[in-house]
């Protein structure tokens, strides 16, 4: 039950503000088994979540977005191919949480915006490798949408299908790790799991289809300066005290 509540309450945040969700349901996920499983039922229910998503509003998604952030996705996944070594998770997540602090605060000039065809590459570059390293890139990702020129549906729409090929890659990364490992994750679990992330999409959209662009824009920067903080403090910890 514990596992249900967590992804139908996360997706149901996910729908609504097209962020913040996938990286609450980590940090409850890491809490109920090792980090090997955690990762790959993560990917497997944001892929039935963003997917979701994507489809329900697929008549907003702005491909050429998409597209410029797959390009720089192709590009994380060759160097971290050829990189020898990787940070530790703790070092990656105070990475991630104070790019994304640092960005709300940066006057609108300098703010890194995925609709600049070059920052929707360096967007997927960094995101994929993010997700490659610790499991979420959220917080950057929305750094880079938080001040595009997009309506709240765009928003939501573009980002889901983002983070459906994202999330397939991490999913087939951990995944090999996870049968290497002799590892498993019960059926039940990910049926429970991919029921609840539908539920909480299909929920969401009526708060969606309510909210206004300014709104949205607003509870945004809220939730990825409160999450971030949160995380940050989490990654402090992991990286002195454990």
């Amino acid at each position: 039950m514990a596992l249900a509540a967590s992804v139908l309450s996360t997706s149901f945040i996910s729908g609504v503000f097209g962020m913040a969700g996938g990286m609450i349901l980590m940090s409850c996920l890491l809490s109920m088994m090792p980090l090997v499983p955690a990762m790959a039922l993560h990917g497997i229910t944001q892929i039935a979540s963003n997917g979701a998503r994507a489809l329900l509003w697929r008549q907003q998604v702005c491909w050429p977005v998409v597209a410029r952030y797959a390009a720089g996705a192709l590009v994380a996944l060759a160097a971290m191919a050829l990189a020898p070594a990787m940070p530790g998770k703790p070092v990656a997540i105070i990475f991630l949480v104070l790019s994304s602090l640092l960005g709300l605060g940066l006057p609108t000039r300098w703010a890194p915006d995925v609709m600049d065809n070059r920052q929707a590459v360096a967007c997927g570059t960094l995101c994929t490798g993010l997700q490659l390293i610790c499991g979420v890139s959220g917080p950057m990702l929305d750094l880079f949408f938080v001040r595009a020129d997009l309506a709240t549906r765009e928003v939501v729409a573009t980002k889901a299908a983002i983070n459906t090929g994202g999330h397939f890659i991490k999913l087939v990364y951990f995944g090999h790790l996870l049968v290497a490992g002799g590892g498993a994750i019960s059926p039940v679990a990910i049926l429970l799991a991919i029921a609840a992330a539908l539920l909480g999409t299909q929920l969401s959209r009526i708060l969606l289809e309510a909210i206004d662009n300014a709104s949205f824009r607003q509870w945004s920067r809220r939730l990825i300066a409160a999450i971030a903080a949160t995380s940050l403090t989490q990654g402090v910890t992991l990286q002195f005290w454990n």
